[in-house]
């Protein structure tokens, strides 16, 4: 079945296919006519029987140091005094790596109540430390849903229990809190503020932890770029991801793609698997509200507006009757939610929230996510078949449950 991209100024056909009963790789999604193939950059590692808690083996203990766990001779912010005599990459790898965790997570598979063996199914992903009292960044089809037990390998060589405390399946987030304090975090960038053909470094897993924190390189190659995708839940869209040609592998998934500053701009989740060099992120600006309400509070509730919507340069595209190129174009409205409720309906353009211009997804769920469940904001919108402009309240709701297309 062949679905949509919507891609700044064009529009290619995509598809990709989550395989949620395989918990990190969807290597069997795509096209089978031969379409574009695509794959969430984490990697599964066959069944084990029992739990394993051995170092090296299976999913490491808790003290112990798993696997060949190094620190590659990095530490965080450790800089030569004259930084520009250093290539970028080498850079920012010295001062990054030491961030990035690995991410062991154990599921049961199947649960025998006639054997005393348990079969369990083991996968690998990457994290990014965002605090220093231990909450990490990573992929929701990394850490999220149901496991037995959830591993953080530390680049000192520390192996700790970890718990997912927020997730996001639509998109594709999640949020794992370790109970450490002294660590070091790494800095929150603008990924507003990207420009196509600037320098991009990617840190992460690639195969499990034997190559661990894996530095590769490329640049950012475009911005704004909206996949449809196919899941059990329903239609799913990942919107204004970035596009790099820093090598993207299996096990990356969940880890920090950086600026020449060394600032994470964003996590990465997915790669094109029929494609050389194409490889996306989530921009992180998305996060930082949730992580500023997680270190505050020890909890996000995520408030709901109930619409999606795409970016303003593709309006022409999908409404021709449409003139303009600014603001969001709704495409999906919740019946239930407060949007409806308030008089948004598919075809309508919003412009402002608040009076904040807005032109994408991304800058309008950062500004909704600085916001409670319960708030009143001011949307002017276009309505739909008509030139008039109004502006409408409505009331944030909490969301109650996962996997809702809509915001």
């Amino acid at each position: 079945m062949l679905v949509t991209s919507v891609i700044t100024s064009m529009v290619v056909s995509l598809l990709v296919l989550f395989a949620a009963s395989r918990l990190f790789t969807a290597s069997d999604a795509g096209d089978r006519s031969g379409g574009t193939r695509l794959q969430f950059s984490g990697i599964g590692a066959g069944n084990l029987s029992g739990n394993t808690g051995k170092p090296g083996a299976g999913v490491p203990g808790p003290e112990g140091r798993g696997g060949n766990n190094t620190d590659n001779g990095f530490q965080a912010g450790s800089m030569a005094e004259d930084t520009d005599d250093i290539p970028v990459t080498q850079r920012v790898a010295r001062k990054a790596t030491a961030g990035v965790v690995g991410i062991t997570v154990e599921r049961a598979v199947r649960d025998n109540l006639f054997s005393r063996n348990r079969e369990t199914e083991v996968g690998f992903g990457s994290g990014v430390i965002v605090s220093s009292d231990g909450y990490i960044l990573t992929n929701y089809h990394v850490a999220g849903g149901r496991s037995n037990r959830i591993i953080v390998s530390l680049a000192d060589g520390r192996n700790v229990d970890g718990e997912v405390v927020w997730s996001d399946p639509v998109l594709d987030l999640a949020a794992v809190k370790v109970n450490i304090t002294g660590l070091t975090p790494l800095e929150l960038g603008d990924a507003t503020k990207l420009q196509v053909g600037e320098h991009a470094i990617a840190i992460g897993n690639p195969l499990g932890l034997d190559f661990q924190r894996s530095v590769t390189s490329g640049i950012i190659s475009a911005l704004n770029r909206t996949i449809r995708i196919e899941t059990e839940d329903g239609v799913n869209y990942m919107e204004d991801l970035i596009q790099t040609d820093a090598s993207i592998n299996p096990g990356n998934s969940g880890g920090p793609l950086l600026n020449a500053k060394g600032e994470v701009v964003g996590i990465n989740t997915v790669k094109v698997t029929s494609a050389e060099g194409m490889g996306f992120a989530i921009p992180i600006n998305i996060m930082k509200p949730v992580v500023a309400r997680l270190v505050e509070t020890g909890k996000f509730e995520e408030p709901y507006m109930g619409i999606f919507a795409y970016d303003g340069q593709t309006i022409p595209y999908i409404d021709g009757q449409a003139k303009i190129q600014k603001g969001i174009y709704v495409a999906h409205v919740d019946r239930n939610g407060p949007a409806y409720k308030a008089g948004i309906r598919e075809g309508c353009i919003i412009a402002k929230v608040d009076g904040n211009e807005i032109n994408t997804m991304m800058q309008l769920r950062t500004y909704i996510y600085s916001k409670l469940p319960g708030d009143t904001v001011s949307v002017y919108h276009k309505k739909r078949g008509s030139n008039e402009w109004i502006t409408s309240e409505l009331v944030l709701s909490r969301k109650d449950r996962d996997g809702l297309v809509t915001r």
